[in-house]
């Protein structure tokens, strides 16, 4: 483990995007604090007099959106929302990923069977378009949005897990284990999953960047977070026919959802190739 941590710290992108997620986290939680505005609040003096968007000036620093709200404050609120969701979101699949995985890998079987044809099923449909599926059928909100994407998103980590399960399931002192009587839940907890931390917490951080991404795209298509309640993909949404005359609207959002990704991809490159030096370098 000291080993990983010294090869964390001499990473310079795994601590570019570490220190990208503790900014964005930290503007989420002082948000109150570091806002000027109410990011619902909308100004009369907001617009121009030919009710178009404000640019970038000293008052509202990156602008306004069509309502003339203040838009950095709404970025501001709106890292709340894509983090709530990633992180929640990408729990919950990492959890069902996790427990599939290694029900299937251990109990072998038809039971193993069947759980990784329902997973390969799973992984035949466009996730995005599952989705968006869930999402009409559903009443969107925050939460809603959150689980549709878990629902969408736990597959990969199954597959992952339920390799690595099937791996560890062979190995001698699993078989000693056995012969000493020990039951199946010990060797799972005790045994099994203590190895599998690694690929969990890599599959956890590089999930959060594609979770930000689909809410970021179904917040676009309208069916993600509801308007008022700010999200950087619901602003470039709502902004996207002022895309030519307040360019703001989009670029900012746009810069925060890449950065965002870009970060956690980062992170969870370098949590890779720190924990298991022998995939580093592979995609």
């Amino acid at each position: 483990m000291d080993d990983a941590w010294r090869r964390l710290r001499r990473d310079r992108l795994t601590l570019f995007g570490a220190a990208v997620i503790v900014i964005v986290v930290a503007a989420a939680a002082l948000a109150p604090w570091i806002t000027p505005y109410d990011p619902y609040e909308q100004f009369f003096d907001g617009l121009t007099l030919e009710g178009a968007p404000l640019p970038p000036n000293e008052r509202f620093w990156l602008g306004t959106d069509l309502l003339g709200r203040d838009l950095y404050s709404r970025l501001v609120y709106g890292a709340r929302t894509s983090l709530i969701i990633g992180v929640v979101a990408n729990a919950v699949a990492v959890f069902i990923g996790t427990l599939l995985g290694v029900i299937a890998g251990y109990a072998g079987g038809w039971v193993g069977v069947a759980i990784m044809r329902f997973t390969d099923m799973m992984m035949a449909f466009p996730a995005l378009l599952l989705a968006i599926a869930l999402a009409a059928i559903l009443k969107p909100s925050l939460w809603i949005v959150a689980m549709v994407i878990a629902l969408v998103n736990w597959v990969q980590t199954a597959r992952v897990i339920y390799t690595q399960t099937r791996a560890l399931r062979e190995r001698e002192y699993i078989e000693a284990a056995r012969a000493l009587g020990a039951a199946w839940p010990r060797i799972v907890t005790v045994h099994i999953l203590p190895h599998l931390v690694p690929h969990i917490l890599v599959w956890g951080t590089l999930g959060i960047a594609v979770t930000v991404l689909l809410e970021a795209t179904l917040s676009f298509l309208g069916i993600g977070v509801q308007p008022p309640t700010p999200s950087w993909g619901g602003i470039i949404f709502e902004s996207q026919s002022y895309f030519l005359t307040a360019p703001w609207l989009v670029v900012f959002p746009g810069i925060s959802i890449l950065l965002m990704a870009l970060a956690f991809n980062l992170v969870g490159d370098g949590l890779r190739d720190a924990l298991d030096p022998t995939q580093r370098g592979r995609d």
